[in-house]
């Protein structure tokens, strides 16, 4: 294996144009560079370098190994930065997307984080709409989708899978009943995340890989699922709702399952952010958290539920 420093060297010749102009140039003396070479075309056993009175003259054999010599010195530089990156505290601002629910996993770790990252400031933006990082400045973003975000400019890094499942109050069961099939979900009241009027669609998915369309005409409809969610407890209605929204609040029985069999396509948690390469420490570390939070196995999220529990009150017809 070739010296790095002798290609080093011999790849600062090259681009500086002769051995003084390399000497000058990397401040070491030109008697220790002509040595290097020497010794680097002795080890290779061809000459790369044709010296005269009038200057020198890299032979073809010179070329080919200068562009290897040019491309193993570029990687030994990579390796140095990372290895800088990896010893460098992570600090600065880190700008984050998510969507709304996401938000409620992040609450209760991110001040962990930041104690154990004092250096570290976090502005977290929560929306449902796309977001663009360059043009708005955003380094992590979070997305559920049923498929990863193609665009060629961005890392992905997949998290896991989300699915939304029915809830409702066990009051609203003892007054109202369950609905036994998806088809009866309109005969009940029902509470969606939609700002549109009018009807809203929900598609089901039961264990077989059964699909339904769900039509129905919303009792109580917002943006946010902290509301939606606030309202289910209140018993106003059914309510389509993410695992991580009702994690607590089903293992306190605020919320139980409806049609446990029964639940969205599952969707892909993935991270998205700019190219690997360069990345800061603190951006890095930051992903590394989201990766850990949102991963299924992680506390924040719900436990599995068993499909077959049933409301704690008799069903009764459903109200119409």
């Amino acid at each position: 294996m070739q010296d790095l420093n002798n290609l080093s060297l011999f790849a600062a010749v090259v681009e500086n144009g002769g051995f003084s102009a390399a000497s000058r140039a990397l401040n070491v003396p030109k008697s220790r560079i002509s040595r290097r070479i020497s010794a680097l075309e002795e080890e290779l056993g061809i000459r790369l370098i044709e010296r005269s009175t009038r200057g020198f003259h890299v032979t073809e054999a010179g070329k080919d190994v200068y562009e290897h010599a040019r491309a193993v010195v570029a990687e030994s530089v990579s390796v140095e930065e990372i290895a800088s990156r990896l010893k460098a505290e992570p600090q600065g601002l880190v700008r984050i997307s998510c969507p709304q629910g996401i938000d409620r996993m992040l609450n209760a770790a991110l001040p962990t984080f930041l104690l154990d990252h004092p250096k570290i400031r976090v502005q977290l933006i929560v929306t449902n709409r796309r977001v663009d990082l360059i043009e708005e400045g955003i380094d992590v973003a979070v997305r559920i989708r049923d498929r990863l975000d193609s665009d060629a400019d961005f890392q992905v890094r997949i998290v896991g899978k989300s699915e939304a499942r029915l809830f409702a109050s066990p009051h609203f069961v003892s007054l109202h009943g369950v609905p036994e099939t998806p088809e009866q979900i309109p005969n009940f009241q029902t509470i969606a995340r939609t700002e549109r009027q009018g009807q809203e669609k929900w598609i089901l998915r039961d264990v077989h890989g059964t699909e339904k369309v769900v039509v129905h005409q919303p009792r109580f409809s917002a943006s946010h699922f902290d509301v939606l969610t606030h309202a289910a407890v209140a018993g106003i209605g059914i309510a389509l709702l993410p695992d991580p929204v009702t994690a607590e609040l089903v293992r306190h029985g605020k919320l139980q399952m409806v049609l446990p069999e029964w639940r969205t396509p599952q969707g892909i948690i993935h991270i998205i952010f700019t190219s690997r390469r360069g990345l800061l420490p603190s951006v890095r570390a930051v992903i590394d958290f989201l990766a850990d939070v949102m991963n299924p196995d992680h506390p924040t999220w719900q436990q599995p539920l068993d499909v077959t529990e049933t409301p704690s009150e008799p069903s009764r017809p459903p109200s119409r």
